[in-house]
């Protein structure tokens, strides 16, 4: 008997139930119900989009994007790109981008990095390590953003004036108007050596990865770093060789009543990162320090028995088996990371939200000023998740 049921021959798939036309068919309620929802979401769009239409018509409201290739006459005190107020509304708001992701992806890196060490200090053996990193989580979490990021631009507007700068380091003077920096003095060697450690990093990814392939299949190491030297160092300096070798350093000097020369980093700059840095790391902290307790104290107790050192447990056997319950909510701090970004509106600094606010205001295009808004943070949050996704999936566990 146990035979005969075991054998695929006798195996069968149910026959499919014919649909009725009749209301006592669950197939036949879900389809209806699910074009009645459906429906009604499209009237209601509809509806709005008419009723928004009249509105402006009434009003005689001038409607489309054809506002972006006028003139903007909008200054802005940062842009990554060359940007004066001749350019246009396009030229503007792709600055606002620019510096919205230049806060962003900085401040992600740095939270992460902070948030991870407090997280880490929490579970610390060290009693006032640990209860200083409980009161930093608790007092930054518990404190509203925007109060943050005022305090920290009002510390930053009460340090004194570039002639009485601070001036912890040779070269790098702080002052109200900012952080000073030596920089180097751009050319087209610096760019091929750049684009020479990005393409290094890629190689020495694709040559680590084949490595261990090669090491999973007979079985023997093989050092990796001699390589990664030559992707990471060996390459950039032979691009900067040849692209001339340029050394040249721009050190700011005080000039009048401010600095000149070398690389600036705005008040406001300064204080959203700061601010957004800070404040993230705390919510960080606690992810980690959760993620790090759901690894079971026999992975502790079994790395330990094989002699390893406390710092090569958390490195090599914690920390990788932890962050398989760490990415997934490291990604809802990394969304209102850039979200928050939007506060910048508070402190002055002309961020997507600030840039397209002014120009609404000169151009009174504000349905497609607010639209703008919204499509720049809904790309930049589908990106973050598609990349955290990705990233989730390749370290998650695959049954075998």
């Amino acid at each position: 008997m146990s035979q005969s049921a075991a054998d695929p021959r006798h195996l069968r798939t149910p026959p499919k139930r014919q649909l009725r036309l009749s209301w006592a068919d669950e197939r036949i309620r879900a389809i209806v119900w699910q074009v009645l929802i459906v429906g009604a979401v499209v009237g209601i769009v509809w509806w709005l989009v008419r009723n928004t239409q009249h509105n402006l018509e009434v009003r005689r409201i001038a409607t489309g994007f054809g506002f972006l290739q006028r003139e903007a006459g909008l200054p802005i005190g940062e842009h990554l790109i060359e940007y004066t107020p001749a350019s246009t509304y396009l030229r503007a708001l792709t600055v606002g981008v620019l510096n919205t992701l230049k806060v962003a992806v900085i401040g992600i890196v740095l939270a992460t990095v902070l948030g991870t060490v407090i997280g880490i200090a929490r579970l610390s053996k060290n009693w006032l390590l640990a209860k200083v990193s409980a009161v930093y989580v608790e007092v930054i979490r518990d404190v509203p953003l925007l109060l943050q990021l005022l305090f920290w631009y009002t510390i930053l507007q009460g340090l004194p004036a570039p002639r009485q700068a601070l001036n912890p380091v040779a070269g790098v003077f702080l002052s109200n108007r900012g952080l000073r920096l030596p920089f180097l003095d751009w050319e087209a060697g610096h760019s091929w050596a750049l684009l020479a450690f990005v393409a290094g990093c890629f190689a020495t990814w694709f040559y680590a990865r084949t490595m261990r392939r090669r090491r999973m299949q007979d079985g023997q190491p093989r050092p990796i770093w001699p390589a990664a030297l030559g992707f990471l160092i060996g390459l950039p300096v032979v691009a900067w060789w040849l692209g001339g070798a340029p050394t040249g350093v721009e050190w700011p000097a005080l000039r009048g009543f401010n600095f000149q020369g070398g690389m600036t980093i705005s008040p406001e700059y300064f204080a959203l990162l700061i601010g957004l840095t800070t404040y993230t790391a705390g919510f960080i902290a606690e992810i980690v320090r959760a993620g790090i307790l759901a690894v079971s104290q026999g992975q502790w107790e079994a790395a330990q028995a094989l002699g390893l050192r406390p710092g090569t447990v958390l490195r090599q056997v914690v920390l990788p088996q932890a962050l398989r319950v760490i990415v997934p909510p490291m990604t809802s701090q990394y969304l209102n990371l850039t979200k928050n970004s939007s506060l910048a509106v508070a402190i002055g600094y002309q961020d997507i939200v600030s840039i397209a606010n002014t120009t609404l205001n000169q151009t009174g295009q504000a349905i497609e000023g607010i639209a703008i808004i919204m499509l720049v943070y809904l790309t930049i949050s589908l990106s973050i998740s598609l990349f955290m996704n990705w990233y989730n999936s390749r370290i998650a566990l695959v049954e075998r």
